[in-house]
């Protein structure tokens, strides 16, 4: 049996959850039908799910379609949670794109057709909701090939759209209208089936078919096809689509082991549990993997039936399987060898916000830290920073929607009442020149036992932190390098501003230290002796000075956007563009509508959508996305969260109890 991992991706209440649950009823999976609105459906298995009727994170479910087994992932769809999706798109052997018949193409739309388009994932467009009061296929098939893409071919039409009768009604071997356009469009990408209809004048319908599965394969391609996930119409060419038309992968355990970590959960005893796709080669239970420095042995394995959840002993390439064990895994991680079709890169821009969160009850503190840690394994962009000195604690977000989730997951599933601070934007410091410091052992006012000297140079946007050496390895014990190294990278997490420092090159460009000395009968001296203690200690102290010197500047993240507004709105929302300091280009004029594109700061987006509606009369379509960060035009500081190197006082009080 052939293998698929499927995702369903779509905008907020497009109907995605509720076709997973029709998928899955339909091929026999479920013996009764789920509801979002009843809270009942087999995917939203969070409480928070179900209350709140939106997918948070995403689910695994598993049915058979003829020779097909169809692992399938229902992700979220509200852009707060874009995260989740971006770990699944990297899994995918395709995907289905649901848009509503009613709202079209809304803004998480673009954005989603955008990744799956760059990533090539072969992709199946399912217009939802035929039979809502409202629904126009003719116009969301419009917006679809205006403003998803060209190459979307209807593979049917609908009858009685907008009411429970509506039906889906596919194309046929003998309509010769549809296969004219099919060709048109499938020879305008495939020079082969270009050269077939040339040399032969016409082209059968399985030839037709034939460029049709391969132009999909190749996410060149994106046939449409309209149903409704409540009453069931559409679904059976969907699934006949899925099975037909999607690229699937052998069950051979052949070739080295590859695979990779995309979702971790928390068992009911507390463990991790590993959702991994593998990619190449075996996994067995008992297998010991290399993870962060350690071997550790897999204790069970799962994957996904369509009658549920099965253990096995083994689990293959092609396959999603859900792995115990693994004490110290990590999303992200890769298994074996990297995946040749893995991305390193990131498909979506990090969190822009932070909010900090305090407890209802001071005495929960401990258990919020506890709370927040597991809540980071699952989505390790929440981005947990602990404030020592203040005994406070931050996480990164998308947006507000994603606030008030944490808010209520940490209710429900931990019994800890929060509430968080204003939200701020997370800014960054960039260097700006060159700075060198240097602290000697033994020599005033250096209280540790160590030489550090450091040069910090700018590095290239996107470079990240490198750290060089311009001293001999040899010249030293190797730890104390490591040590001054992890310092390095631990304290440009806060610069001169309290702000990261992502992008720049370090240089050790001066070390030393005093070997072990020892008293009479071998007993260790450390008041003669460098530890690497003391390497930790002078190092923020010689890098901040090092910064200092070189100078660094505050930038906070900016978002690109494309607004699309009524005509006789445009003069009206102008001026607020200009008032939340955005910077519009010219706009493109279509019909009765204006699409405005530009920038905008990220400390701003917040605003520009709650008076969108009240601007655009509910008309204006807002769609943002992280493009880059630009000089702030105020220097705006964050508190720290450690002893400042800045003070040395105050530091060296922090770390020796002394100056």
């Amino acid at each position: 049996m052939q293998n698929l991992n499927l995702g369903v991706v779509a905008h907020v209440d497009a109907g995605k959850t509720s076709l997973t649950e029709r998928l899955l009823f339909s091929t026999g999976a479920l013996t009764e039908l789920g509801s979002v609105d009843a809270g009942s459906t087999r995917t939203d298995s969070l409480a928070l799910e179900r209350e709140r009727g939106i997918t948070i994170r995403s689910a695994v479910a598993s049915f058979v379609v003829g020779d097909v087994a169809v692992n399938l992932l229902d992700t979220p769809g509200h852009p707060d949670f874009i995260a989740e999706v971006e770990r699944v798109l990297g899994v995918l052997d395709g995907a289905v794109l649901v848009v509503s018949a009613v709202e079209g193409v809304q803004p998480q739309t673009m954005v989603l057709m955008r990744a799956l388009r760059r990533l090539r994932v072969p992709t199946l467009i399912f217009v939802n909701k035929i039979d809502r009061a409202g629904a126009d296929v003719d116009r969301v098939l419009a917006g679809i090939t205006e403003r998803l893409t060209p190459a979307c071919p209807a593979l049917g039409t609908v009858s009685e759209v907008g009411s429970p009768a509506a039906l889906f009604h596919p194309y046929g071997a003998g309509d010769s209208a549809f296969a004219t356009r099919l060709l048109d469009l499938l020879s305008s990408i495939d020079d082969t089936l270009l050269g077939d209809f040339v040399d032969a004048g016409a082209v059968s319908h399985d030839r037709l078919r034939t460029a049709l599965v391969d132009g999909v394969g190749r996410g060149q391609v994106h046939p449409v096809f309209f149903g409704s996930a409540i009453t069931g119409a559409g679904v059976a060419e969907l699934l006949a689509g899925i099975a037909g038309l999607l690229p699937t992968t052998g069950g051979a355990g052949d070739g080295p082991l590859s695979g990779t970590v995309f979702k971790i959960e928390r068992g009911r005893g507390g463990e991790k549990l590993a959702y991994l796709r593998l990619f190449s080669g075996s996994l067995r239970v008992r297998d010991r993997l290399a993870l962060h420095g350690r071997r550790e042995r897999v204790t069970g394995i799962a994957v996904y039936t369509s009658g549920g959840v099965a253990s096995r002993d083994r689990v293959v390439a092609g396959e999603i399987a859900r792995v115990s064990g693994l004490a110290g895994v990590r999303i992200g991680d890769v298994v074996g060898t990297a995946p040749g079709s893995a991305t390193g890169a990131r498909q979506f821009a990090p969190p822009t916000l932070e909010a900090v969160v305090l407890p209802g009850n001071p005495a929960d503190r401990g258990a919020l830290h506890a709370a927040l840690t597991q809540l980071a394994e699952q989505d390790p962009l929440i981005g947990l920073r602990q404030d020592e000195l203040r005994g406070e604690l931050s996480v990164s977000l998308y947006g507000e929607v994603q606030k008030e989730v944490v808010q209520a997951t940490l209710a429900t599933e931990y019994g800890i009442g929060v509430s968080f601070r204003e939200t701020t934007v997370i800014c960054v410091e960039r260097l700006t020149g060159v700075g060198s410091a240097v602290e000697v052992i033994d020599v005033a006012p250096n209280p540790f036992l160590a030489t550090v000297g450091l040069r910090v140079e700018p590095a290239a946007i996107g470079a990240g932190v490198r750290f060089r050496l311009e001293v001999e390895l040899g010249s030293m014990p190797y730890a104390f390098f490591r040590a001054i190294e992890e310092t390095v990278r631990v304290t440009l997490e806060q610069g001169l501003y309290g702000w990261q420092v992502p992008d720049c090159v370090v240089v050790l460009e001066r070390s030393g230290y005093w070997p072990r000395q020892s008293h009479a009968h071998a007993t260790f001296d450390k008041s003669m002796s460098s530890t690497a203690g003391d390497f930790r200690n002078l190092t923020p102290l010689v890098l901040l000075e090092a910064l200092r010197r070189a100078g660094t500047r505050v930038h906070e993240p900016v978002h690109s956007f494309t607004l699309e507004v009524p005509a006789d709105c445009y003069a009206t929302v102008l001026p607020v563009l200009g008032q939340l300091c955005a910077i519009p280009l010219l706009p493109r004029a279509r019909g009765r509508v204006y699409t405005l594109t530009g920038t905008v700061p990220a400390a701003r987006v917040h605003e520009l959508q709650q008076r969108l509606p009240g601007l655009t009369g509910g008309e204006g379509v807002l769609e943002t996305t992280f493009s880059h960060y630009a000089l702030a035009p105020d220097v705006a500081s964050r508190p720290r969260t450690d002893a400042d190197p800045l003070d040395r006082e105050a530091y060296l009080l922090h770390v020796l109890r002394r100056v």
